[in-house]
């Protein structure tokens, strides 16, 4: 069984739609296709709900009276004939019955994310009618017969191959299978999400789940390159990287690749590619339990990262002192990126800055506070690239023109991080990309 995802670009306008029916339909033996909502659903999704909640409904009509206009002149494109442009009418029509029916109710957060579920069950219900219009024998299979999380908001990957396994036993004669990515239910049986850009994690955890050939996650760009494209003007694409690096520059910033994707599939060793939906011929990325040590093979960069500065003399050598800070991270449920210390000062970084200001409250027990804003943490990444001679002079050679407010290396054997202001940033990239890769 071979996996494929699609993304919103990918699935944005009806001729891609259509393009994606070709891919699957010639890629052999037996798939899951994996589908987002349409490219700029669920920030319309979202705009709605926060609407709502404020009370706003005349705003959040004028947002639904949009996106209705948007899907109808979308299945007009996309169906040939007039009796599946009707079908696509009466899709289109219950959805945004739907809509606005939780619009008029009691809107709660609970009805925040029933609404946020539409776009997947919408998109994936147009392109299942879209085969059967081609006459394409395909199945449609909804997530929420499977896909769930736990209290903490954890996937449940045992559960989700209990449920998944006798489904798709069921289905057997059938080569292609239709399910959503990003929705699931919560441990209340609620419609809930895998949160945003979840439907690379949907991908890789039902692969996990049935122990896929393969996970393929089809985006608009040739694969993982060795920097950000839309930054750097030279940039390569990177034919192979262990699961290991890859989750490296998910978490610190490549975009083309959901943060918590690499998990399941590395658990269980499941191949995760990444491939064009422009350039079907491109090899894309393979991500796998294999890699070539020692060198080079990406830089991801991070914004919206806080440092925090923690000075105390009295307090930093006493012994739990390190445990006590880093409990009131975990009080506020806030995750720190980078960590060093110093005799007298200890320095961490955070990316959420939600509960900044009681977190400096308690901070300030131990010592005096300097918060810095608008960082960015760059991250070089390679196999077991700290335990190669000469890797950190290569990078901060490179860097020599830019002022770095913190420095980790050693946490991890795949990675070298830094931490910049947010004005060096672009520049920061450029010279690693010289320095490091010979681009310019």
């Amino acid at each position: 069984m071979l996996i494929m995802k699609f993304g919103g670009t990918s699935v944005g306008k009806p001729e891609r739609m259509k393009k994606i029916a070709d891919l699957v339909t010639s890629t052999p033996g037996k798939k899951i296709v994996v589908l987002s909502a349409l490219s700029g659903t669920t920030n319309a999704l979202v705009s709605i709900g926060d609407h709502l909640l404020a009370g706003q409904k005349a705003k959040a009509e004028e947002v639904i009276s949009d996106l209705e206009k948007h899907y109808l002149a979308f299945i007009k494109e996309l169906y040939g004939s007039e009796a599946f442009l009707a079908i696509g009418q009466e899709i289109v029509s219950r959805f945004f019955i739907l809509i606005r029916l939780l619009a008029a109710g009691q809107f709660d957060n609970k009805s925040y994310r029933e609404l946020l579920a539409q776009g997947e069950l919408l998109s994936t219900e147009l392109f299942y009618q879209h085969l059967q219009e081609r006459k394409i024998s395909a199945r449609l299979l909804p997530a929420l017969y499977f896909m769930s999380i736990d209290e903490n908001e954890e996937p449940e990957l045992e559960k989700i191959s209990e449920r998944l396994k006798p489904l798709l036993s069921s289905l057997n004669n059938i080569d292609i299978i239709i399910t959503q990515g990003y929705i699931c239910r919560n441990h209340r049986n609620e419609i809930d999400n895998l949160k945003r850009g979840g439907s690379d994690y949907t991908a890789s955890l039902i692969g996990s789940a049935i122990r896929a050939e393969e996970i393929q996650i089809w985006t608009d760009i040739d694969g993982m390159h060795n920097n950000d494209p839309r930054i750097v003007k030279k940039t390569v694409p990177i034919s192979e990287l262990t699961f290991d690096e890859a989750s490296e520059l998910a978490y610190f910033g490549a975009k083309i690749l959901h943060p918590s994707t690499i998990v399941p599939a590395q658990k269980y060793n499941v191949p995760v590619r990444l491939k064009n939906t422009m350039d079907e011929k491109a090899f894309g990325t393979i991500i796998t339990d294999k890699g070539t040590e020692g060198s080079f093979k990406a830089i991801a960069a991070k914004d919206g990262i806080t440092a925090i500065n923690i000075k105390s003399s009295r307090m930093l050598m006493a012994y739990g002192f390190l445990r006590r800070v880093f409990e009131v991270f975990e009080n506020y449920k806030t995750s720190i990126d980078m960590v060093t210390t110093s005799e007298v000062a200890v320095s961490l970084t955070i990316d959420n800055n939600t509960h900044l200001s009681a977190i400096e409250n308690e901070l300030r027990k131990f010592g005096t506070i300097e918060v810095d804003k608008d960082q960015t943490i760059i991250c070089i990444v390679g196999n077991k690239i700290t335990e190669q001679k000469g890797v950190q002079n290569k990078v901060f050679n490179a860097l020599s023109e830019i002022p770095l407010r913190m420095i980790c290396s050693g946490g991890s054997p795949n990675n070298v991080t830094v931490l910049v202001d947010k004005q060096y940033k672009e520049k920061a990239l450029n010279l690693l990309n010289e320095g490091l890769f010979g681009l310019k």
